[in-house]
């Protein structure tokens, strides 16, 4: 008999994990979830159980996922989505949590993960980040996820014998239900990013959940290693006419040279 996935989303008590896991489990999939929180709401429904860790402590981790296999049985997903939010030092939080977390979490997937009759599978949340200069964002965070894109092709290759797939997604702006009603306040804001997004409009917490639930299941079973930029296609534009396109320049004609008779 074919048991429904279980998946084990890290990071999924609130935002984009949150998310994440109402998709999962309203595809009739079983949800763990690992944060500093709780989620509200998780004891209401059988399918969805939660656990509260601290993935810098590497003990307490492990001894957390020994007790969600234990109770909840064997998991066949795993999805990363953890983040660094401390006040100390960032350079140092970024390594531990987005990096040594996902090292202990990817290694012990390829030693636990179960074939529920939909393959294995990890998904790891990095950041267009890791390939282009977020200004709004420090040089810790640029580091781990650039280190976390590379880290998903090493174990799609270090994995691959086991049948464990391991692919990314790299999110630019994304709406999550805490900053909605912020979005929703700025106007203009919301105006930019429908001129300068190809599909004219910004990405959602759904959309990334898509995302997710299609590298999870066995529809992507010969997908391995890759990283999936999910932002709407803007990173597609060349630089200087996506400056111009937010700028009053936006109608300046520039292809043809200065010295071309017309």
């Amino acid at each position: 008999m074919t048991l429904a996935p279980h998946t084990l989303v890290i990071g999924g008590s609130r935002g984009l994990g949150r998310t994440v896991a109402r998709w999962l489990e309203a595809d009739g999939g079983q949800v763990s979830i690992v944060g500093r929180s709780r989620p509200t709401g998780a004891d209401d429904n059988p399918r969805v159980r939660s656990w509260t860790a601290d993935v810098c402590d590497a003990d307490g981790l492990a001894r957390v996922l020994e007790d969600v296999v234990r109770t909840a049985g064997s998991v066949s997903g795993l999805v990363l989505l953890q983040r660094y939010r401390g006040t100390g030092d960032d350079w140092a939080g970024e390594i531990a949590t987005t990096l040594t977390a996902s090292r202990q979490l990817i290694e012990w997937a390829g030693s636990h993960l179960e074939d529920r009759g939909g393959g294995k599978a990890v998904v790891v949340i990095s950041s267009i980040a890791g390939a282009f200069v977020a200004s709004e964002q420090p040089v810790s965070y640029h580091m781990a996820k650039a280190a976390l894109t590379q880290m998903v092709r090493y174990y799609a290759v270090a994995l691959g014998p086991r049948q464990v797939r391991v692919n990314a997604i790299s999110p630019g702006t994304i709406v999550k239900e805490e900053s909605k009603a912020f979005y929703a306040s700025q106007p203009e804001l919301e105006q930019l990013y429908r001129d300068i997004v190809p599909l004219g409009r910004m990405g959602t917490a759904e959309d990334l959940a898509g995302v997710a639930q299609f590298l999870l299941s066995d529809r992507a079973s010969f997908l391995t290693g890759q990283n999936i930029v999910l932002d709407g296609g803007v990173s597609l534009r060349s630089h200087e006419s996506l400056a111009r396109s937010a700028s009053p320049l936006r109608n300046l004609q520039v292809t043809r040279r200065a010295d071309e008779k017309s």
